[in-house]
């Protein structure tokens, strides 16, 4: 599986792939309260999902995000 950091992490449950910075900013959004723009994308495989993992998890996600998306 696969997560994308768009300054928002997205896990792709439905691997969507690189759609998703389009499904972001073509969403229709009430009364058009934001217009968002996806200036990059990063890609992290993240490996297998399941209850235990580190993104699924208040504990971990922090510091696993810090260490697939490392500068």
């Amino acid at each position: 599986m696969k997560a994308y950091k768009l300054e928002i992490l997205v896990i792709d449950f439905d691997e969507v792939g690189v759609g998703i910075p389009e499904m972001i900013e073509n969403a229709k959004y009430p009364n058009h309260c934001i217009s968002p723009h996806v200036m990059s994308v990063q890609e992290a495989d993240i490996g297998e999902w399941d209850d235990e993992h580190p993104l699924n998890k208040r504990a971990t996600m922090k510091e696993y995000f810090k260490e697939i998306f490392k500068a």
